[in-house]
C-alpha cells in the first residue's frame, strides 16, 4: 500500500514541478531543480546519519547486522551526494555559464565525496570481516562529524554564488509561498521514504549475501 502511496506522492511532484511556475522567476525555469536538488541533497546528509547511528550500534553491540545497515545507508548516501552535485552542475551551467566553480557550496560537497569515497575504499582493502566492520564504524562515526560543517557552516561562513535555499528564517517561518511548499515538501517526504525503502532492499541483499557466503 504504501508504494502506491510513494508512486502516487511522486508522480505528483513530477508534474507538479513542471505545470506551475517556476520557484524562482529571477531565475527562471532552471529554478524547477530546485524541487529535486535540494530532496536529494537532505536524503545524502540523512543516509550520513543512519550510518553513522548504526555505526555506533554496531561498536556497542558487535552484531553484523548494523555493519550492514551502516554501510548500506553510507552507499546510499554517497549515490545522493553524487545526484546532488550533478543537479547542483546542471543548474550551475546555466546560472554562472559553467558546470563547475570551485564555489564554496560546490567545494563542501566535493570534500563529502571524497570522504565517503574514502570510506569505500577502506572497506574493500581489508579482508578480514570483524576488522572492516570495526574500522568502517569508527571511520563513520568521524566522517559525519564534518558533515553539519561541510554541508550547513562552511557555504554559509564563505561568500557564495549559491542561492539561498534555507526552507525557514531565523523566525521559523517558511521562507516560499504556498504554491511551491506544497511541492517542495511532499518532494522531501517522498524523497526520504524512497531513502528507506532502496536502504531496506540494501540490507536484505547484503545480508542475504553474507549468509550464502558463510
Amino acid at each position: 500500500m504504501w508504494k502506491i502511496l510513494l508512486f502516487l506522492l511522486m508522480s505528483y511532484v513530477i508534474v507538479s514541478a513542471y505545470l506551475n511556475p517556476a520557484p524562482q522567476q529571477s531565475l527562471g525555469e532552471i529554478s524547477r531543480i530546485f524541487y529535486f536538488h535540494v530532496p536529494v541533497a537532505w536524503v545524502s546528509v540523512l543516509a550520513f546519519l543512519v550510518s553513522m547511528f548504526n555505526a555506533v550500534r554496531y561498536l556497542k553491540t558487535r552484531d553484523w547486522h548494523y555493519d550492514i545497515k551502516s554501510s548500506s545507508a553510507a552507499q546510499i548516501g554517497l549515490l545522493f551526494a553524487f545526484l546532488a552535485t550533478v543537479s547542483g552542475s546542471i543548474w550551475a551551467s546555466v546560472s554562472w555559464g559553467s558546470y563547475w566553480n570551485w564555489d564554496p557550496r560546490q567545494v563542501s560537497i566535493f570534500i563529502l565525496l571524497l570522504i565517503y569515497g574514502a570510506y569505500f575504499a577502506l572497506r574493500s582493502a581489508i579482508m578480514e570481516n570483524e576488522k572492516k566492520a570495526t574500522l568502517s564504524a569508527v571511520y563513520s562515526i568521524l566522517s559525519f562529524i564534518a558533515v553539519p560543517f561541510l554541508i550547513f557552516v562552511i557555504p554559509r561562513v564563505f561568500e557564495s554564488l549559491h542561492p539561498a535555499t534555507s526552507v525557514v528564517d531565523e523566525n521559523l517561518k517558511i521562507q516560499m509561498s504556498p504554491k511551491v511548499s506544497l511541492i517542495f515538501f511532499p518532494a522531501l517526504i517522498g524523497f526520504t521514504i524512497l531513502f528507506f525503502w532502496i536502504w531496506n532492499l540494501q540490507v536484505k541483499i547484503f545480508a542475504l549475501k553474507l549468509k550464502k557466503g558463510g
